[in-house]
């Protein structure tokens, strides 16, 4: 499974709020808030929380659970 996330989202629909914005928010760099947005990093609970504080929803609406290709596939090949 992969951790992807509706942080570009949320960020367009909070006033186009800026990832140096969030950045200087959740106390981390922009390039940390780039990489979570990209997949690239997974943020620690307590940042995961501190994002969620800052558009007001649930880590659930923020960060999301997505089954990848390849574990699609081999769940497929079981059956």
């Amino acid at each position: 499974m992969e951790l992807n996330n509706n942080l570009r989202k949320l960020r367009f629909n909070h006033n186009e709020m800026s990832q140096q914005q969030l950045a200087e928010l959740i106390g981390v760099t922009r390039m940390t808030v780039y990489s979570i947005e990209k997949g690239k990093y997974i943020p620690s609970a307590l940042i995961a929380l501190k994002i969620a504080q800052v558009f007001n929803v649930t880590v659930e609406e923020v960060f999301y659970l997505e089954q990848g290709k390849k574990e699609s596939e081999h769940n497929e090949n079981e059956k």
